[in-house]
């Protein structure tokens, strides 16, 4: 039997089951990630396939306690919507769920929105085009949708006119 050069010994590497509960142990994973993890780490499909499926019964992977946990953290990270949505897509999850967890948060994007405009740009609107669409930009990359943008980037304007004495 041939080995690859840096490949461990059966002895010295736990099973994908143990691996796979030991990256838990640090952080809530995706289904498709631990998967990815355990094809990265050598192990057999069908062994990798029944460690999955043994933490999914004990309810120690849960796809959407993984949801939530990124969700909460994104969110006061100061991500928007959309770029929540990708993020949870490239995790395995359906579009239908994703909608339904985001919902479930029960976050105010046009707050949330507001809020990063303020940590970034402190408490003073402008009435400037060119400001105005930088910030515009700000919140795009951020993952906020348009309508929001636009909202909370008029809103902006709007408090500045009427702080202008």
């Amino acid at each position: 039997m041939k080995r690859k050069p840096g490949d461990k010994t059966e002895k010295s590497q736990p099973s994908a089951y143990n691996k796979a509960l030991g990256m838990l142990a640090r952080r809530e994973h995706s289904r498709r990630e631990l998967r990815r993890k355990l094809d990265r780490s050598g192990y057999a499909s069908d062994e990798a396939a029944e460690a999955l499926e043994r933490l999914g019964e004990q309810q120690y992977q849960d796809d959407d306690r993984f949801a939530e946990v990124l969700i909460r953290s994104r969110v006061a990270q100061g991500y928007g919507p959309m770029r929540l949505r990708v993020e949870l897509k490239t995790h395995g999850l359906p579009d239908a769920r994703i909608r339904s967890l985001l919902d479930e948060a029960g976050i105010d994007w046009t707050d949330s929105a507001m809020a990063q405009l303020r940590r970034r740009y402190g408490a003073v609107g402008t009435s400037d085009p060119a400001e105005r669409a930088r910030r515009a930009q700000f919140l795009l990359r951020r993952g906020f949708p348009a309508a929001t943008v636009r909202d909370v980037t008029h809103a902006d304007v709007g408090d500045a006119a009427d702080e202008t004495p």
